[in-house]
């Protein structure tokens, strides 16, 4: 299976990895450091450049669902073969916005006392639906959030076995996604002295690097379901 660089360190940007085989979609290599379309989170893009100058343009990353191995979408894996080694380079500037949202999504997620229905963040964009009968004041939550982001939280990661993920159930806040089992092991999320939950997504090293974040429209979803819109200001970061 394909060895994700990403879950250690989301920083990483560039790798020289191996072709494993190649699908109908795209390339698999021994190891990559593009994450994977999952938990509301797009894969990545990016480029593949072969040792003779070639160079492959990543229009998405998804897992196999038979095999879990990493498949890098390209156009035309044509002159490629396994063996072969090939420079693996993310699009920076996108993956560091999701990296903002999803990371500022587990701070919206600290502050509303309900479990999460859904959610999905797409470039400088995210939102979360939360199980709700009634909406929570904006005003209120933008400053909340703030002061979150503002309190430069250290955000890091842990693993835990899967037992020990069944002893604490109250760990996981959605109710659409669970977290991934089967590996052994469940790996967990943490914004120091806010937030803990399972997660497998890419984030920032401290909540500061977020940056400036609107409240965005609190829209009626059902009886019971309210969705929060957020929106990274500072887009470039």
């Amino acid at each position: 299976m394909t060895i994700e660089l990403f879950r250690e360190d989301s920083y990483l940007q560039t790798t020289v990895a191996e072709v494993e085989r190649l699908t109908d979609e795209g390339v698999v290599f021994d190891q990559t450091v593009f994450y994977p379309v999952g938990g509301g989170q797009p894969g990545d893009q990016g480029e593949l450049t072969a040792e003779d100058g070639r160079r492959f343009q990543v229009s998405d990353t998804r897992k196999d669902r038979e095999s879990g191995d990493i498949v890098h979408i390209v156009e035309s894996t044509e002159g490629l073969r396994k063996g072969d080694k090939l420079q693996l380079n993310i699009d920076w500037q996108r993956r560091f916005q999701h990296m903002r949202m999803h990371t500022c999504l587990h701070l919206l997620c600290s502050l509303i006392d309900a479990p999460v229905t859904g959610g999905n963040l797409q470039g400088h964009k995210g939102r979360l639906d939360f199980a709700l009968a009634e909406s929570p004041d904006k005003e209120a939550l933008t400053a909340a959030l703030k002061k979150l982001i503002e309190g430069g939280h250290p955000v890091s990661h842990q693993w835990i076995t899967d037992a020990e993920m069944d002893a604490q159930p109250e760990l996981v806040r959605t109710l659409s996604v669970q977290p991934p089992r089967g590996a052994g092991k469940v790996r967990l999320v943490k914004v120091a002295e806010v937030d803990l939950q399972p997660c497998g997504g890419t984030h920032v090293a401290n909540t500061r690097e977020i940056g400036m974040v609107k409240v965005g429209k609190i829209e009626n979803k059902g009886k019971s379901n309210r969705r929060i819109n957020l929106q990274l200001l500072e887009v470039d970061g």
